[in-house]
């Protein structure tokens, strides 16, 4: 099978398992130039009690280390979150790639009773990010992304540029795809968020009176998984007249964004689409294997995703002197 390079997931993923390695940057070490917080700032849980590989010291230690040299603390979440003290004194909660049970018993990566709990935490003034890309993260933290308003493609977002399919968005304030949110306003002009890109993902819908911080174009489409994404690369790169007919045997429209931000009670909530933004992350192939490692996420050139990083965490917190 043929797949176009910008296809970030199923390049690291065409490769066996057991021939390749996705890891944590370790040459990635961010600097801040103005951090946000002197001393002990404020607390951000990631959580750790739902199967993610985006843990602290793997997937994301980027984000760790970019949120420690803004001046945050960083901790693990082991505890369900409907346990007693599961969310004392913590300011943000980070929830990425949360995943099914692996007793297969439920559909959801949540119970019922954890998300009342955090519903009801949120709606007292807490504040959360939720990150769910591609499938099957949609699906397991769909009726999570329904308790807040929100809805989840479940697939694989992608679009075509110059002719090929592309699963990596571009979103821009040339391109009106940015929204006008403190988010991408930052603190001044040095703080400004102007471009973002994303490495794969699923597409979302907000509540009413939600900023699409990310906004996905009219003709962007979702493939419910990786084999029907490829099924329609093939097919469109074999004979480019059947793309639109083979976009409606075997994809449906994106829904409107790939990144949300909205109040809920009096609490605030940040949704994303796509997790690898938020990290820094290299693929590893064996030195014989004929392939390069794949390098993507926050150290890469061309946008400005650490700053966005950094700013939906300014205002998650509540940093003053937002714009």
């Amino acid at each position: 099978m043929k797949w176009p390079v910008l296809i970030l997931s199923i390049l690291t993923l065409a490769a066996p398992a057991a021939a390749q390695e996705q890891m944590g940057d370790p040459s990635f070490h961010p600097v801040v130039a103005r951090p946000a917080y002197a001393g002990e700032g404020p607390l951000i849980q990631l959580d750790a009690a739902h199967g993610s590989v985006q843990t602290i010291g793997g997937r994301y230690a980027g984000f760790a280390a970019l949120v420690q040299a803004d001046g945050y603390r960083i901790r693990a979440g082991e505890q369900k979150l409907d346990q007693p003290g599961a969310l004392d004194g913590v300011d943000v909660l980070v929830i990425s790639n949360a995943v099914r049970p692996e007793d297969g018993g439920s559909p959801d990566a949540f119970t019922a009773a954890e998300i009342a709990a955090l519903d009801a935490w949120v709606r007292a003034g807490g504040s959360l990010l939720l990150a769910a890309d591609h499938a099957p993260y949609g699906s397991a933290n769909e009726t999570l992304g329904q308790a807040l308003g929100v809805g989840m493609g479940k697939g694989y977002a992608f679009r075509f540029e110059d002719g090929r399919i592309t699963s990596q968005m571009n979103f821009s304030s040339e391109a009106g795809t940015l929204g006008d949110h403190p988010i991408l306003r930052g603190r001044d002009a040095s703080e400004a968020v102007s471009r973002v890109r994303s490495f794969t993902g699923q597409s979302l819908s907000g509540p009413p009176g939600s900023t699409v911080l990310m906004a996905l174009r009219p003709d962007d489409h979702e493939a419910a998984n990786v084999q029907v994404l490829g099924q329609i690369n093939n097919r469109v790169e074999g004979d480019p007249s059947t793309r639109d007919a083979v976009l409606a045997e075997l994809a449906r429209p994106a829904l409107p964004a790939q990144g949300l931000a909205f109040e809920h009670g009096r609490g605030r909530v940040v949704v994303l689409g796509e997790a690898g933004m938020l990290t820094a992350q290299v693929v590893k192939f064996p030195a014989d294997s004929g392939r390069e490692d794949v390098v993507f996420g926050l150290q890469t050139p061309g946008h400005d995703d650490q700053q966005f990083a950094l700013n939906l965490l300014h205002w998650l917190s509540r940093l003053e002197g937002l714009r």
